[in-house]
């Protein structure tokens, strides 16, 4: 933690660190007690988009320290370097701009002077003409059929937002089924061309450079599933389009580059659902839908740069998170969605958060000797009510929980939607409030035990409770409610990486692996001995040749 106290900011953390030995046995249930009106002062409200955050270990001295801490990191300033376009994303000189993306206000964003909007609206326009023509039936497969399923072809960022956009927003699909292949296991791509007709089927490969190796790996087979059913290489083109900038390779593929989508080196992958990366999520729910996805985006991005930092979601989510894993030690957050659709929203946020903050160096490239981003993992509930939760309520670690849920349900679930949210409230409330001895005795008395038994039990049944949470309820699950939620945690995070004085738009963690599988793949097939492996790596080599040989 020295490095903190050595910062420029080092009085705010000071004040802030103070501050959270004062705090760190005091009970929510007795702020509860003692504030008959916290659920009104600590929640926030931006347009469907709902924020309880008064089960919190925190008071008002708190959340101004916290305020302090980000004004003395200039947040604001580094907010507005990223809404004008400077190349903040200082390794890579580049831009950060994905709200460019969902700029459904028009205003001129600029980069090098050029104002990237025309762009931007140029393949919006793109992807609807596309989009009409494959979900109206004029777009024909090579035998004359019409399109039924499309599989997007990706990885990472290409694949995780859309994948968990297209789920989420299943109830505003049409005819045309949105199918996701990311693994290089060739039980993903296999497992689904078994259920799908060639004659129907058109892929989208989702590759900015078109070389990323698991990427083009699933679209060449792909192809030759295609051709082994159609024959002429003449139908690629009528069943593979890119999301790509490389002209020559795409074409290469046997793509038509009419049908050629491109994106910006200001998009980071895990950012890009927003541009034509989002083409399957269009395919399968309509250009419509799709653009009121960015308008919840969009309505988001204005509320992040315009209100001030105290009614601020985003900054407020940033500055909890700050808080429980500098201050507290909270080493991982759990997000629980309280809906089916968003099934994939942990796995959208783990590669968002971890990816951008999972890191030890500074913007400027010293190394930090305190906790940065943390493990971000989670499930639906209640399923995971009857798995983790254990931990959650009587385990030894402190860990944040963002519960969410939608106030309605998009289908006539009656009474199973009551539950649901009767189940969230209650964990919630059973993780804040926690079990006293007192309670449990009496309980335990009320059902009859006495004596020995009784006194053997009561410790398991215990809860100590002061695990914060925050409460996300969106009116409904619709398209802009969707991009609402996913717009704030991007900017949440971001905010983060600012107070830590991180990078978070670079991923340079995620290169060294693929370096190493380039040259251990020609091992695996080979004799040459494992030369410059170590004796572990050279034994895994050697015992994978002796099985694929056997």
């Amino acid at each position: 933690m020295k490095d903190i106290f050595k910062s420029p900011q080092a009085g705010s953390w000071l004040a802030l660190w103070r501050h959270q030995q004062k705090m760190a046995d005091v009970h929510m249930r007795d702020l509860f007690a003692i504030d008959p009106q916290r659920f009104e002062r600590y929640s926030l409200r931006c347009g469907e988009l709902f924020l309880d955050y008064s089960k919190h270990r925190v008071t008002d001295e708190t959340m101004r320290l916290l305020v302090d801490l980000a004004q003395s990191v200039d947040l604001a300033g580094w907010m507005q370097r990223m809404r004008s376009g400077d190349k903040i994303n200082l390794s890579e000189n580049r831009a950060v701009l994905h709200t460019a993306l969902r700029n459904r206000s028009n205003t001129p964003v600029l980069v090098d002077g050029v104002d990237v909007m025309p762009e931007v609206n140029v393949v919006l326009a793109q992807m609807r003409g596309f989009v009409e023509r494959v979900r109206s039936g004029e777009w024909r497969g090579y035998t004359g059929e019409t399109i039924t399923d499309v599989v997007n072809i990706g990885i990472g960022g290409s694949d995780l937002g859309p994948m968990l956009v297209a789920r989420a927003l299943r109830p505003y699909a049409g005819k045309i089924t949105p199918h996701f292949v990311s693994n290089v296991d060739g039980a993903h791509l296999f497992g689904n061309l078994e259920r799908l007709d060639p004659k129907r089927t058109l892929f989208i490969v989702t590759s900015k450079s078109f070389t990323t190796p698991e990427t083009l790996l699933n679209a060449n087979s792909a192809k030759d599933w295609l051709l082994s059913h159609l024959q002429d290489p003449a139908a690629v083109a009528k069943h593979f389009v890119a999301v790509s900038t490389n002209t020559q390779a795409v074409s290469a593929f046997g793509i038509d580059t009419a049908n050629m989508f491109g994106f910006w080196d200001w998009v980071g992958g895990r950012y890009s659902l927003w541009s034509a990366v989002g083409l399957a999520i269009a395919v399968a729910v309509g250009m419509d839908h799709f653009e009121a996805l960015l308008q919840g985006a969009h309505e988001m991005d204005c509320h992040f740069f315009e209100q001030p930092f105290e009614q601020n979601i985003p900054v407020i989510l940033a500055l909890l998170g700050v808080w429980y894993n500098t201050c507290f030690g909270a080493h991982s957050h759990a997000v629980i969605p309280y809906d089916q659709s968003l099934a994939r929203l942990p796995a959208h946020l783990q590669q968002l958060d971890m990816e951008s903050n999972g890191k030890r160096v500074t913007r400027d490239g010293h190394t930090l000797d305190f906790d940065t981003g943390p493990v971000i993992w989670g499930e639906t509930g209640v399923n995971c009510q009857h798995a983790f939760f254990q931990l959650l309520h009587q385990g030894t670690r402190l860990i944040p929980v963002d519960f969410i849920a939608p106030l309605r349900s998009h289908f006539p679930v009656g009474q199973h939607h009551e539950t649901l949210i009767a189940n969230m409230f209650a964990q919630a409330e059973a993780l804040m409030r926690g079990k006293s001895r007192a309670e449990a005795k009496a309980e335990l008395e009320a059902q009859g035990l006495s004596g020995p038994a009784l006194y053997s039990l009561l410790p398991h049944k215990l809860f100590p409770g002061n695990q914060p949470s925050n409460t996300i309820l969106l009116e409904q699950l619709t398209p802009k409610t969707l991009g609402a939620l996913i717009a704030m945690y991007e900017h949440k995070v971001f905010v983060q990486g600012i107070i830590w004085g991180l990078n978070s738009f670079d991923q340079w963690g995620v290169e060294y692996g693929k370096q190493l599988a380039k040259a251990i793949q020609p091992l695996l097939a080979g004799e040459q001995p494992a030369a410059g492996h170590d004796c572990s790596t050279a034994g895994l080599i050697d015992l994978y040749r002796q099985a694929s040989r056997g």
